[in-house]
């Protein structure tokens, strides 16, 4: 009897896996996603800003001078031979005991009848320009009282809220501007005393025996000698210019605009005073706008129309030392103020056609939105309509941000 024969081999299975059926499949797949990756748009960096809300200040800036408001130039009331004039700019003078100037007439300041009459005419106009000046200063004066008196009543006012800011503002201009032309009295005061002095001096000398002393022309004001015109002896007509003298602490400014902003400046506007020379800025308001304007050519070779802004300063003598007549500061004069208002950066608005228009970030995607603009100071503008607090905007978006692009957003620093 035989053996069994030995079970044979299992047979294989030449069917393969699964998964190596779809692995060409799968990598065609993932080469196309690849491509798909590298040629999908990424999205686009943008800064972006927060709408906020607070002060927001709208202001003229351009360059300005000081002045001294009350300057008297010192002439020579007749011909003769003048001695040298030893003084300086900044000296100190005292209103009628400095002596300015020596003339030596030599009898050429004799008077015939008609030089007679007329000398005794300059001292009636004198006596009467004396007169009105000092009506013009017991006027002033009681003003500044006045203005003064109300100015304490509404500051207590205000300091319990009682008072808008704009009212009190208004308040104080006027008492500063009372006080400032009540000054500005008791120097015309002190001018027209020192010409009745002169006008009966040359009266007196031009009678017989009286020109044998030399002619002392004393200082009118106190002050300082703003600058000698003349220093060297010499023969001077009648009228010669010779020195200027006043007070450098008296001051106000004299700022050149553009004749469109001058329409927007008003009496009583605050001016904030930068780059004149000391730590902080100094502090001004507006007194006048001149109503002439003046035709000036600009550095580019442009006619443009410009007028004078005349403005007083707010901050005490103390806080500006050094500050002298003719100084160049840089100011900035306020025309429109709000203490709570919706503002964006300004560049974040654009202007297409008739509106204007800002993109905000909205779920990664820039969207487009017509926005209603206010006032603006260049860096910032009021929003009045179209976006609210603490809406992300696009600033500077350029030419690759469209509605519904993909965005990345850097945030500003600081906003």
């Amino acid at each position: 009897m035989h053996p069994p024969p030995p079970p044979s081999p299992p047979a294989k299975n030449n069917v393969a896996p699964v998964w190596r059926r779809f692995l060409p499949h799968g990598g065609g797949v993932l080469l196309v996603g690849l491509v798909v990756a590298g040629l999908w748009p990424r999205p686009v960096a943008v800064e972006v800003a927060a709408v906020t809300r607070g002060p927001l200040v709208v202001t003229v800036d351009e360059e300005g001078m000081t002045r001294v408001k009350n300057r008297y130039v010192v002439s020579a009331p007749v011909a003769g031979q003048l001695r040298r004039i030893d003084w300086k700019a900044g000296a100190t003078v005292e209103a009628g005991q400095t002596a300015l100037a020596t003339l030596e007439t030599g009898g050429a300041d004799f008077l015939d009848a008609r030089s007679q009459a007329q000398a005794e005419a300059r001292v009636r106009a004198a006596e009467a320009s004396r007169e009105a000046a000092l009506a013009q200063r017991e006027r002033a004066a009681a003003a500044a009282r006045m203005f003064t008196a109300d100015f304490e009543r509404l500051k207590q006012l205000f300091a319990h809220k009682v008072l808008s800011t704009q009212e009190f503002d208004a308040a104080q201009m006027r008492a500063t501007t009372a006080e400032q032309d009540a000054r500005a009295a008791e120097f015309a005061v002190r001018v027209s005393e020192f010409e009745l002095e002169q006008a009966r001096a040359l009266l007196t000398r031009g009678q017989p025996g009286g020109a044998a002393e030399p002619l002392v022309i004393t200082s009118p004001v106190s002050g300082k000698i703003l600058r000698v015109f003349q220093e060297s002896s010499r023969l001077v007509p009648a009228g010669f210019a010779l020195v200027e003298v006043g007070d450098p602490t008296d001051l106000e400014l004299r700022i050149e605009v553009l004749s469109r902003d001058g329409v927007a400046i008003k009496p009583g506007a605050r001016v904030m005073l930068e780059q004149w020379g000391g730590p902080e800025p100094l502090r001004a308001r507006v007194r006048l706008v001149e109503p002439s304007a003046f035709t000036k050519i600009s550095a580019l070779g442009v006619e443009e129309q410009r007028v004078y802004v005349v403005a007083d300063f707010v901050d005490p003598v103390e806080q500006r030392p050094t500050l002298g007549d003719s100084y160049r500061v840089e100011a900035r004069i306020v025309t429109w103020e709000a203490a709570n208002a919706l503002r964006a950066p300004a560049g974040a608005l654009f202007q297409r056609g008739s509106s204007w228009q800002a993109f905000v970030v909205d779920g990664g995607r820039a969207r487009l939105r017509e926005v209603k603009v206010g006032r603006g100071n260049g860096v910032e503008s009021e929003v009045l309509d179209g976006l609210s607090e603490g809406t992300r905007v696009i600033i500077y978006p350029g030419d690759k941000v469209f509605d519904g692009t993909r965005v990345a957003p850097i945030v500003m620093g600081g906003r």
